[in-house]
C-alpha cells in the first residue's frame, strides 16, 4: 500500500457546483423512452400515467436535477405536433435511429409529467435541422404561454390548462453532423434567426443553449463566440465520448477487456479535461464575465453493442470501469465549475453508459448510477481547494487518484475520491485546515473492473458503508484498487 498526502483548505472557496452538472440525457433511441421510462398506462408494470414508477423513484434517489429530451440526433427530426393530443390519434413516424416505428405516445405532455414526477428541470432540444422557425416558436408558445393564443388553447384542449415552466432550450443538436452538416458560420446564422423568435412568455425565462463543438473542434467554439456573442446565448454545448480503442468501427466490449484497454479507457476519458480547458480559454477571450456557460450535454463511454442486440439501439452493459469513468468525469466537471454549468450523461436508460437498465418488469441500477448516488451531495455545493499527491500509473502515465471536495450551506464537507489503479491500494493522509472534526461517515463502491450488475445478479456491485479514520488535523482514508469513496465531514 502506498501513502499519498492530501490537503483541503475550506477557506479557499473556488466556484459554485451547479446541480445540473449531475444531469442526464434521454433520447428516442433503442429502449430509452419506450420500455425504459415509458410503458403506457395500460401496462401491468406499476406506472403513473404510463411512466414507470421504479425508474422515477431511482432518479429521485440520486436527485436528478435536469433531463435532456428528445435527442440527440432524433431532435432534429422531431416534430412536436405529431405527439400531442389523444394518443390514439397521434401521427406515428419511422424513427430513423434504428428504423423502427414510433407511435408518438410519448410526447411533450408525457415528458413534462416525467420531469414533474422526478422533480427535475426539463431541457428541450429544439429541431433546427429539419424544422422551421415557426415550429419551434409555436412549441415554446404551446408550453409556456399562459394567455390566449392558438397554441395555448391547443394545450388546454389537450389537457394541460396551466402553462409549464421551461428553463433550458437547446437550439439544434450536433449541427456539425447529424443535425445538418453545417459549418460553424452557417450554424451561427441559423441560430441567430431561430433565437430571435424563441420568446419569453408569462414570466418564463428561457436559458438558450447553442450547439457547440464536437470534442476538440476549437474553431467551432471560436466562430460561435464571435458571431453569436455571449449576449445571445446562455449556454454552449460540448459533446465528447470515450471510445476505449479510439476506433469507432471497433470500439471494444463493455465487459470483455484487458488491462491495456481498461487504462486506455481511463486515459481517453481524462482527455476531456484538456478539451474543456481549451474551449474555456476561447470562451474567456470573448466572455470574461462568464455570461455563457459550457454545457457538456453528451458524455460517457461508447462501446460495441451487446451481442445479439440491435446495433442501432446502442445497448451496452456497465462495469466498475464505467464507475471509475463517471467519477473521473464528474471530478473534472466540478473542477471546471466556474465555466461548466451543466452536464448530461448519455443516456439515462438502456442506451450507452446508462444509469438504469430495464427488461420487461425488471429494473436494475448500474455502477455508474451508484457513482451519481455517491456524488449527489456535491450538488449546489461550493468547490473548495484540495490537492492530492499522486501516483502516475500504466503506460499512459495517468494519475491514479481523482478527487472533489465541496462544502454546503450548512457547513458539511463532502469528499469524493476514486482510485483508478487495478492493483495498488492507497492510504490518503488528508489534512483539513482550520477544521475541528465532530463526525465522519463514509461509503464505498469497489470491485473488480469487470464486475457489473445484470438481471441475474442485480446487486453484484453495490455501495457499502465504509470507515474513514479521524486523526489530528484530518483523516486517513484507504482506497482499494478500482474504488470510489464518498466521505462526509461535519465540524
Amino acid at each position: 500500500m502506498k501513502n499519498l498526502r492530501m490537503i483541503v483548505n475550506p477557506n479557499d472557496r473556488r466556484s459554485h457546483i451547479n446541480k445540473e452538472i449531475y444531469g442526464n440525457f434521454s433520447e428516442h433511441l433503442g429502449r430509452c423512452i419506450y420500455g425504459g421510462f415509458y410503458v403506457g398506462a395500460d401496462s401491468t408494470i406499476p406506472n403513473t400515467d404510463g411512466i414507470r414508477n421504479d425508474v422515477v423513484e431511482a432518479f429521485r434517489k440520486i436527485k436528478l436535477p435536469v433531463l435532456r429530451w428528445p435527442g440527440g440526433c432524433f431532435a432534429d427530426e422531431y416534430h412536436w405536433q405529431d405527439a400531442v393530443g389523444d394518443v390514439s390519434e397521434r401521427k406515428g413516424v419511422v424513427n430513423n435511429w434504428g428504423h423502427v416505428a414510433d407511435d408518438n405516445s410519448f410526447g411533450t405532455h408525457e415528458y413534462m409529467k416525467l420531469c414533474e414526477l422526478i422533480g427535475c428541470e426539463p431541457y428541450i432540444a429544439g429541431n433546427l435541422g429539419s424544422g422551421t422557425v415557426r415550429e419551434l416558436m409555436d412549441w415554446i408558445d404551446y408550453m409556456t404561454f399562459d394567455g390566449r393564443s392558438p397554441m395555448a388553447e391547443l394545450r388546454r384542449k389537450n389537457g394541460q390548462d396551466k402553462a409549464w415552466k421551461l428553463k433550458y432550450l437547446g437550439i439544434g443538436n450536433e449541427s456539425w453532423g447529424c443535425g445538418g452538416n453545417m459549418t460553424p458560420e452557417t450554424y451561427a446564422e441559423h441560430y441567430l434567426r431561430y433565437n430571435t423568435f424563441c420568446r419569453n412568455y408569462s414570466g418564463n425565462e428561457l436559458f438558450r443553449i447553442a450547439c457547440g463543438p464536437n470534442a476538440d473542434d476549437y474553431n467551432w467554439t471560436e466562430v460561435c463566440m464571435k458571431k453569436i456573442k455571449p449576449e445571445n446565448m446562455q449556454g454552449l454545448s460540448l459533446h465528447y465520448y470515450t471510445v476505449p480503442t479510439g476506433n469507432w468501427e471497433h470500439k471494444g466490449s463493455s465487459t470483455d477487456f484487458d488491462e491495456k484497454e481498461y487504462y486506455s479507457t481511463i486515459c481517453g476519458t481524462m482527455r476531456i479535461d484538456e478539451i474543456i480547458t481549451h474551449h474555456s480559454e476561447i470562451m474567456n477571450r470573448f466572455d470574461p464575465r462568464h455570461k455563457t456557460g459550457l454545457i457538456v450535454d453528451e458524455w460517457g463511454c461508447w462501446y460495441d453493442v451487446e451481442p445479439g442486440t440491435n446495433p442501432a439501439f446502442l445497448y451496452q452493459l456497465n462495469t466498475m470501469r464505467d464507475a471509475i469513468v463517471a467519477a473521473v468525469n464528474l471530478d473534472i466537471f466540478n473542477r471546471h465549475s466556474d465555466r461548466v454549468i451543466m452536464a448530461n450523461i448519455a443516456q439515462a436508460v438502456n442506451v450507452l453508459q446508462s444509469v438504469i437498465l430495464t427488461e420487461g418488469e425488471k429494473m436494475i441500477v448500474t455502477p455508474t448510477y451508484h457513482v451519481f448516488d455517491l456524488y449527489k451531495e456535491h450538488q449546489d455545493g461550493t468547490l473548495i481547494y484540495s490537492h492530492c499527491t499522486n501516483d502516475m500509473i500504466s503506460d499512459h502515465k495517468i494519475p491514479a487518484v481523482s478527487q472533489t471536495v465541496s462544502i454546503n450551506d450548512s457547513g458539511a464537507m463532502h469528499i469524493t475520491l476514486s482510485n483508478c489503479s487495478l492493483t495498488e491500494e492507497y492510504e490518503i493522509n488528508c489534512g483539513i485546515l482550520d477544521t475541528k472534526i465532530n463526525s465522519v461517515s463514509a461509503r464505498i463502491l469497489t470491485g473488480d473492473a469487470h464486475d457489473h450488475n445484470d438481471f441475474d445478479k442485480p446487486e453484484a456491485v453495490v455501495i457499502k458503508p465504509y470507515d474513514a479514520e479521524t486523526v489530528h488535523g484530518g483523516l486517513k482514508i484507504k482506497l482499494p484498487p478500482c474504488s470510489v469513496v464518498a466521505v462526509e465531514v461535519n465540524a
